[in-house]
């Protein structure tokens, strides 16, 4: 599952996406200055965007740390959306995760029989993109996730997974889940349930390059 991701896309451009689509995104905790990222790992902090705090019929732009602590101390930074309802409270709910691109790893190619065998072989890592003119738009996409209030670490978030799309398929056995634009309001404002906007992404929607 994703355990790393990129981020380069700045806040004028997630504003005016949000705007585009008559979501109005509020700073609460000022106006960051989001420096681009091609590598965003677990406990790293990134910018979430979650329905706002104050009620308003809007949504709010903050920098959480990406997984919380679980039972027994491992970080979940995925969560399993299927058959699960998320609604939004004081202490938690919703939230989306603005990414240019996220990052998997494949077991490498077999090796010829006569090829030494003595350094082990690094996985091979791919990134994932938009590809051009799918519904995720064209310069970024948002993952659906959950955020928390956690004891420990304070709020954070997990990226929510689903069975993987024909893009992603060869390559893992879980996506994370791509919300499309249409739908960002419906996720945010908890109306809709999980299920009807928990899905794979089309194929055709992201493009695959090594990453290394």
């Amino acid at each position: 599952m994703c355990n790393e991701a990129a981020r380069r896309v700045s806040v004028d451009q997630i504003h005016d996406a949000f705007r585009e689509f008559r979501i109005p995104l509020l700073f609460p905790e000022g106006l960051p200055n989001l420096a681009a990222l091609d590598s965003i790992r677990i406990t790293d902090p990134t910018v979430i965007v979650r329905a706002a705090s104050s009620g308003a019929n809007a949504a709010e732009l903050v920098q959480r740390r990406w997984s919380w602590p679980g039972p027994t101390g491992k970080p979940v930074y995925n969560y399993r959306g299927e058959g699960r309802s998320f609604h939004n409270s004081p202490t938690g709910g919703r939230c989306l995760i603005p990414l240019d691109g996220f990052y998997e790893f494949t077991d490498p190619g077999t090796p010829a029989d006569d090829a030494p065998k003595t350094k082990r072989q690094k996985k091979d890592k791919w990134l994932f993109t938009l590809a051009p003119g799918g519904i995720m738009g064209s310069d970024f996409f948002c993952v659906a996730g959950v955020w928390r209030a956690d004891a420990k670490v304070g709020e954070a978030f997990s990226m929510l997974t689903c069975e993987p799309g024909p893009d992603i398929a060869p390559y893992h056995h879980r996506q994370i889940v791509l919300m499309p634009r249409a739908h960002w309001a419906d996720w945010l404002s908890g109306t809709v349930p999980a299920p009807d906007l928990i899905r794979p992404t089309p194929a055709g929607t992201l493009s695959v390059a090594p990453a290394r």
